[in-house]
């Protein structure tokens, strides 16, 4: 068992907990695999959902495993476990598009947003998304979609939006959506001897036209983790 809980206090607390400016949307990306980046957005949903009370959603962009909810199910003493999946797609829209599309019994197509679900997590006021991989058929692939439309419509059913992104070492995803989220936050293991990685790809995000608000280094396993940015760090 992993619980960060007394480190995402200070991980929120850097990132503005005390902003009224509305529902915000956060992304989470490390430049290689394996620097915590999931272990990290999903403990800060847990405390600021349950904390803090706030009203979280989880959007896990892994769409091969969706390591996210099988992380929570595995951890129901910690986590509290996984309730019964609801749409994630908020006004019909969705954050992935799946082709080629396939038709429905009645001839209609199936819409994208059939592909993803969410499920609430304990007795907190938080939902995690799972893509439904084992739905495509054939030659259907999914990628995720650039554009504020879906982001815009989820900010109305949740305080706080955290998307953990696959590293940039396996995916383009984050640099596809950081024009459209408030602030990307990279995640550097702490034992990372070359942060060389991370400062190209801070740079990337800013010339895609997004915000890196700061470097969130992982120490999970000896101190607690370090957050730079806006001048501040816990």
């Amino acid at each position: 068992m992993v619980d960060l809980g007394g480190e995402m206090g200070g991980l929120w607390a850097s990132l503005g907990a005390s902003s009224s400016a509305g529902s915000r949307v956060i992304q989470f990306v490390a430049a290689h695999q394996g620097e915590g980046t999931s272990l990290v957005a999903r403990e800060l949903c847990r405390f600021v959902a349950q904390r803090a009370g706030k009203t979280v959603w989880l959007i896990d962009l892994d769409l091969q495993d969706s390591p996210q909810t099988a992380a929570i199910a595995g951890d129901p003493a910690l986590y509290g476990g996984l309730g019964k999946p609801t749409h994630a797609s908020p006004d019909g829209l969705s954050f992935v598009t799946v082709q080629p599309p396939l038709r429905q019994a009645d001839g209609e197509w199936i819409p994208d947003g059939r592909y993803v679900v969410a499920y609430p997590v304990g007795e907190a006021r938080w939902w995690v998304t799972r893509f439904r991989q084992e739905s495509l058929r054939g030659a259907q692939r999914a990628q995720v979609l650039p554009g504020i439309d879906y982001w815009a419509a989820l900010r109305r059913h949740a305080d706080l939006i955290v998307i953990d992104s696959p590293s940039a070492d396996r995916s383009r995803t984050a640099l596809t959506l950081a024009p459209y989220v408030d602030e990307t936050v990279l995640v550097v293991a702490a034992d990372q001897p070359d942060i060389r990685g991370a400062t190209q790809l801070k740079d990337a995000i800013t010339r895609s036209g997004g915000l890196c608000s700061g470097l969130f280094y992982n120490r999970a396993r000896s101190a607690p983790p370090v957050f730079s940015g806006r001048g501040k760090a816990t």
